[in-house]
């Protein structure tokens, strides 16, 4: 096992943060995760642990209490963690976007302002930009933002909000009619807004409403909800970058590299997968000798593992060209689509692998084959990816006649 998903080229810092995370996950997170799993359970002493680690300021620049780490770093810590349980790299993962997105595109007294308090997990972020109707078409966002005075009055319902109701700033991505003449295309008129509240449900700040979470099949004990505005006021000074307009882009730039992240978890669910096939397929005898001996299943393992280094190098490669100031959306789209399909093929073969048993509660693996889907359209669907991919491939390869 030790053998999979091996990253070359690492330097003494990375290989020590990561080991250090992976030391985490075997000793606190799989432990306790199938248990916290089943009843729903916030894992709070998890993500006290991983404050304590500075996982939440891996990627934040030293400057403001952070480590100041690569994506590739941060994308290798996520693999681990997801390892352990996917849940928890998700709580990680929408705070990360939001702090990526104020390093990258917000004020100076936005990045003072929030980066220090993110870095030590005090603030915690969570992003919105789906909504009930709206599936994969961004473009068709009805939440809107209204310009009165000195602030901004945002109305609209927001929906699939990861860390909703723990998280205490929250990027809203709504219509912006303000500057932007009727006719302007869909995507230059949207803007984002830095919503600052307090955690729970209910009414958590004036006019802003998280009514609970939704009930999922899987992707349990990470908070999933609705928002709701409703003559929700917030200042000019909120907007971020300071300029209205541009939040379609902010986003999709946060989402670029959290499609990196995506791509981690299913290389991370992938292996903890593999690993349980392998072990049980050692100990679990028919016909008089273990199953491991038996062909069929050598084949299966076979394949997992295989789909389990080329996922890994495809997420490696990806966050290597985000690291290099390159685009990488090409690269994204590649590693999360394959590593997300793979993961849900992994996954299916180790539960066929335990028979019956992978089919009770018992057993690891019933968690991890309802976790699985969550990642086939997280971050963009499968079909998403390939509009991606497709597109940028016939700009690579545009036929000159």
């Amino acid at each position: 096992m030790a053998r999979l998903a091996q990253t070359s080229g690492l330097t003494d810092v990375q290989q020590e943060i990561v080991a250090t995370v992976r030391d985490f996950v075997d000793k606190e997170i799989i432990p306790v995760a199938t248990e916290l799993e089943h009843r729903d359970e916030y894992p709070q002493q998890i993500v006290d642990g991983l404050k304590e680690l500075g996982v939440f300021g891996l990627m934040i620049p030293e400057e403001y209490g952070g480590l100041g780490e690569s994506l590739l770093t941060y994308a290798l810590c996520v693999e681990e963690i997801a390892r352990g349980w996917m849940s928890v790299s998700g709580i990680i993962n929408t705070h990360f976007i939001v702090a990526y997105m104020l390093k990258q595109h917000g004020t100076q007294e936005q990045k003072d302002h929030f980066l220090p308090r993110m870095a030590a997990g005090e603030t915690r972020g969570a992003f919105s930009m789906s909504e009930p109707g709206l599936g994969s078409d961004v473009s068709a966002i009805t939440s809107k933002a209204v310009k009165d005075g000195d602030a901004y009055v945002l109305n609209g319902q927001k929906m699939w909000l990861t860390n909703g109701g723990t998280s205490t700033l929250v990027a809203v991505l709504v219509r912006s009619d303000e500057g932007h003449p009727e006719g302007t295309a869909p995507h230059k008129s949207m803007t984002t807004f830095l919503v600052e509240k307090e955690a729970g449900f209910g009414e958590v700040r004036p006019g802003l409403t998280i009514p609970g979470k939704i009930e999922k099949m899987g992707y349990k004990g990470v908070d999933t909800t609705e928002l709701i505005m409703d003559g929700l006021r917030i200042p000019a000074d909120r907007v971020l970058g300071g300029v209205t307009g541009r939040g379609f882009y902010q986003m999709m730039d946060g989402v670029e590299v959290g499609r990196v992240n995506v791509a981690a978890r299913g290389c991370g669910v992938a292996q903890r997968a593999f690993e349980l096939g392998v072990q049980y397929a050692q100990q679990r005898h028919t016909f008089g000798k273990p199953i491991a001996q038996h062909q069929a299943i050598q084949f299966k393992l076979a394949e997992m593992a295989t789909k389990v280094e080329a996922a890994h190098a495809m997420m490696v490669n990806a966050a290597r060209k985000k690291d290099s100031g390159e685009r990488n959306d090409l690269e994204a789209g590649m590693a999360k689509y394959l590593a997300s399909e793979y993961c849900k093929e992994v996954v299916e073969d180790a539960f066929r692998i335990h028979g019956g048993y992978g089919f009770s509660k018992e057993y690891e693996i019933e968690r991890l084959y309802r976790e699985a889907p969550m990642l086939l359209i997280g971050e963009g669907t499968a079909e998403i990816q390939k509009m991606i991919i497709g597109r940028r491939l016939l700009e690579e390869y545009r036929f000159q006649g």
